[in-house]
């Protein structure tokens, strides 16, 4: 679909333009032909700017059939609206468009969006856009001239955070210096402010209030209302215990904040201490044992090695190291019956106890020395 927007004889509220060439602007899959001169004459908005200085500087350019693709993510419906703001300063916001929408699409093309240049049937939105325009600049102000000295007084003292609650300027707070609140409302500032109270009132303008104190840095931002402790009204005393004091409370708003980094999620494993099941003794891992019926063999005094091999064993070729085999001692502690050769000779006392021993017993295998054999042998 293609729009000519024709100025022909008609007039912007900021005189006659004169007529020129032509440019073909996509939004939206829809074609709007219009002359760049109603954009130049507002300069501040977006699109003055592209078909400005933009332009001239070669920074606007055109795709390969010579179109600007522009409003990117604005209907056409809403774009062909916003054109009347170039031909008569207004923009009438068309049936079935939200005020958001139509406020969001303002932004994006940097027009000003108020009560002068907005007509719109739902005056409920068009008011609630605006309130929150006037919300946003009107606690700007109370955060130069009313938060930020408390802010500073609570930093120069070594705090991180602050709490602020907000009184009405009619409050009178008188705590009992024998019986203070029990709450740590000490350490809030305070706020004398009717006005700054009426503001913090509607949620809305709470909500406004928190998305600035987030522009702005802050972190771990809290808004809402809360009780406040004003007078004691009168101390209950218990028999034989301590004096309940009892105060008078208000609702006022408070703000919490800080100015340091959200602390993190905590990203190590909190492990449990318990009691621990696992053994140290390689033999007995092997051989699946309990390592309270496992026997462990002491070598005895050393002995010559050809006295101790049986007839008809040929002897290993030795070997380098004192190395326990543990995969043999596991099959030998598994199969007790099958007799296995070995070189250490236990003490006397040891095996008169593994003749009574009804568990079977690791064994280890203690590889000859690399040293020839005694003269002796």
């Amino acid at each position: 679909m293609i729009y000519v927007y024709d100025l022909g004889s008609k007039e912007s509220h900021r005189g006659p333009l004169r007529l020129g060439e032509r440019v073909t602007l996509i939004v939206d899959n829809t074609r709007f032909v219009v002359d760049p001169a109603i954009f130049t004459a507002q300069p501040n908005t977006m699109l003055g700017r592209m078909f400005g200085s933009g332009r001239e500087n070669n920074f606007t350019r055109p795709n390969d059939k010579g179109e600007y693709e522009v409003a990117d993510g604005i209907s056409s419906t809403v774009f062909r609206a916003i054109l009347d703001y170039y031909k008569s300063g207004i923009i009438r916001c068309p049936d079935g468009v939200s005020i958001p929408e139509l406020r969001e699409a303002c932004d994006y093309l940097c027009i000003s969006f108020n009560y002068n240049t907005i007509k719109c049937r739902d005056l409920s939105a068009l008011m609630h856009e605006l309130s929150n325009d006037g919300a946003r600049r009107q606690f700007e102000c109370y955060l130069e001239e009313m938060v930020l000295p408390l802010m500073v007084a609570s930093a120069q003292s070594g705090e991180r955070e602050c709490h602020v609650v907000v009184l009405t300027d009619d409050d009178v707070v008188d705590w009992d210096e024998e019986y203070p609140p029990q709450m740590g409302e000490e350490y809030s500032q305070i706020i004398y402010s009717t006005k700054l109270y009426r503001f913090f009132k509607y949620i809305e303008n709470r909500d406004v209030a928190k998305a600035v104190l987030k522009d702005r840095g802050l972190k771990k931002i809290r808004l809402g209302i809360e009780g406040y402790p004003t007078y004691k009204e009168k101390v209950k005393r218990r028999p034989g215990g301590r004096p309940e004091v009892i105060y008078n409370y208000v609702q006022r708003p408070f703000i919490r904040m800080s100015w340091e980094k959200e602390e993190g999620k905590s990203r190590h494993v909190d492990f449990q201490c318990v009691k621990s099941k696992s053994t140290t003794n390689l033999a007995a891992a092997a051989a699946d044992i309990p390592q309270d019926q496992l026997v462990v063999m002491q070598p005895g005094p050393p002995v010559d090695e050809l006295d101790t091999l049986p007839p008809g064993h040929e002897q290993q070729p030795p070997t380098s190291g004192l190395e326990p085999l543990l995969p043999q001692a596991a099959h030998n502690a598994i199969h007790p019956q099958q007799e296995v050769p070995h070189q250490a000779v236990p003490s006397p006392s040891l095996a008169h106890s593994n003749q009574h021993s009804s568990h079977s017993q690791a064994t280890y295998h203690y590889e000859p020395s690399p040293d020839p054999p005694s003269p002796s042998a």
